[in-house]
């Protein structure tokens, strides 16, 4: 008989705190990362950026967890959660998005279903133009 946690719903792999990694990281099994990730994060699974987890990276996941610090865009197919002890740099895209009171988020948050996110994305209505002072003032 096979292991009973062999399938990719059920495995997890941990990143440890000593473990520098610098590239594009693939994964289809859950996934801690308590160590140092610079590149690219592709996941099929649920990812948890762990405390002492550092990532400079854009991440796509079914589900992210941020409890530690991630500079890069976040898009998951399910939901994106940062944790009150996260400090999180990038833009969110999730149809399910929370961020708890104390977390430092710097970004824009996306919130579409599945389906909307794989479509073109509405348009955005531009910013109607600022007028100082001095440009009224030369306007007549």
């Amino acid at each position: 008989m096979g292991n009973p946690y062999d399938t990719a719903n059920e495995r997890t792999s941990v990143l440890g705190p000593t473990l520098r990694f610098k590239g594009e990281l693939h994964a289809d099994e859950e996934l801690l990362i308590r160590g140092t990730i610079e590149g690219s994060i592709t996941h099929s699974q649920r990812l948890t950026v762990c405390p002492e987890g550092t990532v400079k990276a854009n991440i796509r996941a079914q589900m992210i967890s941020v409890e530690g610090t991630v500079e890069g865009d976040l898009q998951a197919e399910k939901s994106v959660k940062v944790s009150e002890t996260a400090h999180l740099k990038g833009n969110i895209h999730a149809p399910s998005v929370s961020i708890v009171e104390g977390a430092q988020f710097n970004g824009s948050i996306v919130m579409e279903g599945a389906k909307a996110a794989r479509s073109a994305p509405a348009p955005v209505a531009q910013p109607a133009p600022v007028r100082t002072a001095s440009s009224n003032a030369a306007v007549k």
